[in-house]
Formats: structure tokens, C-alpha cells, sequence
């Protein structure tokens, strides 16, 4: 079965016009305004929108990169934070 070759190779994952980290976001706040309502309603549309916009200041990826500051995520892969000297 042949598969098309994307144009972008670099060009990130979308669903309609979000990306899949403020896809995540809106997930989150999808999910706290169905457990407790009022206002998170409001922050279904508000919370992305201000995701987006802090998003832009910062490089590809910063949203990964603080979870894993703030010890939520592990990288695989990559070596830990704190180490000096690597040997291949």
C-alpha cells in the first residue's frame, strides 16, 4: 500500500488548527470543566488561547522540557540533568 510523503518533514502534528501540545491543553481543561464546572468552562477557550501566545516566546519543545524540570516527565534517552562527563 504506498503512503504519501509528507511536504513539511518538519512541520509539526495537527488537528484542525491546534497542534498536539495545545491539543493536550484543551484536553485538560476539558476535563477539570466536567468535573467542576463554572468556571472552567470559560478556560476551554481562554486557556489555549494564552497557551498559544506564551508558546510563541518560547523555542520548540519548552513544554516537554518543563515538565521534566518540574519532575513530571522522564526523557528517554538523553542522559540525566546533572551530568558531567559522558563516555560513548
Amino acid at each position: 500500500m504506498p503512503r504519501r510523503f509528507p511536504q513539511y518533514l518538519s512541520a509539526p502534528f495537527q488537528v484542525l488548527w491546534f497542534e498536539t501540545d495545545e491539543l493536550g491543553v484543551l484536553v485538560i481543561f476539558f476535563l477539570l470543566a466536567m468535573v467542576f464546572g463554572s468556571f472552567f468552562w470559560l478556560l476551554i477557550v481562554v486557556g489555549p488561547y494564552l497557551y498559544s501566545r506564551v508558546k510563541r516566546k518560547y523555542p520548540r519543545g519548552f513544554l516537554k522540557h518543563s515538565l521534566y524540570f518540574l519532575g513530571i516527565l522522564k526523557m528517554k534517552g538523553y542522559p540525566l540533568f546533572f551530568e558531567q562527563r559522558f563516555f560513548v
